[in-house]
């Protein structure tokens, strides 16, 4: 008995230093790959604090000598950044509350109603997912003239309001939500606009988060859309601001890596103050069918 005692241990013990190392194996990797996605951003970042006679610098240095924030204020100011970065926030932040509301109550609707038509109308959402955005941009962009959108923030912000991707990300985590839940809200007699607004949507908090970090970056680094529809220099974007810093004969580089670092602190912001939510919605709901 003793010897078979001493075995298994044996086994366990080396059953479990097996495992140790494959998962040091699997996090060397990770910061790998973590290291390698990082360096562009490092480098993008460190060297918007730089001269332009250090940008060309040969062999190039991945320090400034000094650290300076006169491309800061030459994008912000001669670039008239801060017009862009307004124009750009309204966009995003309308644009990302039409999505969530929209894409919610349309991937409710599809989880828990069932109506005649209902399979057919959410095939034909996921079928676009195929098209690519080239395809559908004239019929659309056709649909902005008629309603004279053009040159106007709503058509920005309208017609990507409803997207298959959202609303198939947030019927799939409702289906993951008993259907119990709300017949016992029916019994207890909620109407079914109160089963919504107090039973289902504090539950759906997480995957309307991720819907919310998506659509915000979806709209926030939208360059072909605004760059179809708008036309007045006035209510450029930011990412139409950046490509029109890259002149004919000559690149503001300074002013363009400043700028691009700027841009990504909107989206680090809405990160990090639903990343809590996004990790919950991220695996909820990822296999149900």
């Amino acid at each position: 008995m003793g010897n078979q005692a001493e075995t298994r241990r044996k086994k366990k013990k080396r059953g479990t230093s097996g495992r140790k190392e494959k998962h040091v194996f699997t996090y060397i990797i990770l910061i790998v790959f973590t290291l390698i996605y990082l360096v562009p951003i490092v480098w993008m970042t460190l060297s918007s604090f730089k001269s332009d006679a250090e940008l060309f610098a040969y062999p190039p240095t991945l320090f400034p000598s000094t650290f300076s924030l006169e491309n800061y204020f030459d994008a912000w100011g001669r670039g008239d950044f801060g017009l862009y970065f307004k124009n750009t926030t309204i966009v995003a932040v309308s644009a990302t509350v039409l999505t969530v509301v929209i894409n919610t109550m349309a991937g409710y609707a599809f989880a828990k109603y069932r109506f005649k038509g209902s399979t057919v109308i959410f095939m034909m959402f996921l079928a676009t997912l195929m098209l690519p955005l080239e395809v559908l941009m004239i019929p659309i962009f056709q649909v902005v003239r008629t309603f004279h959108l053009y040159n106007n923030f709503l058509g920005l912000i309208i017609p990507s309001a409803a997207t298959p991707a959202g609303v198939f990300l947030v019927r799939q985590y409702f289906l993951t939500i008993p259907n119990e839940l709300m017949e016992s809200a029916r019994i207890d007699g909620a109407s079914e606009t109160k089963i919504l607004l107090r039973l289902m949507l504090p539950l759906a908090k997480p995957v309307m988060s991720v819907l919310a970090i998506f659509a915000f970056l979806w709209r926030w680094n939208d360059y072909m859309w605004p760059l179809v529809v708008i036309r007045d220099t006035q209510k450029y974007t930011v990412q139409l601001a950046l490509a029109n810093f890259s002149g004919q004969y000559a690149v503001d580089w300074g002013s363009l890596l400043a700028m691009s670092v700027l841009t990504m602190i909107p989206v680090l912001i809405i990160f990090l103050i639903f990343q809590k939510q996004f990790m919950k919605g991220m695996v909820a709901g990822a296999v149900k069918g």
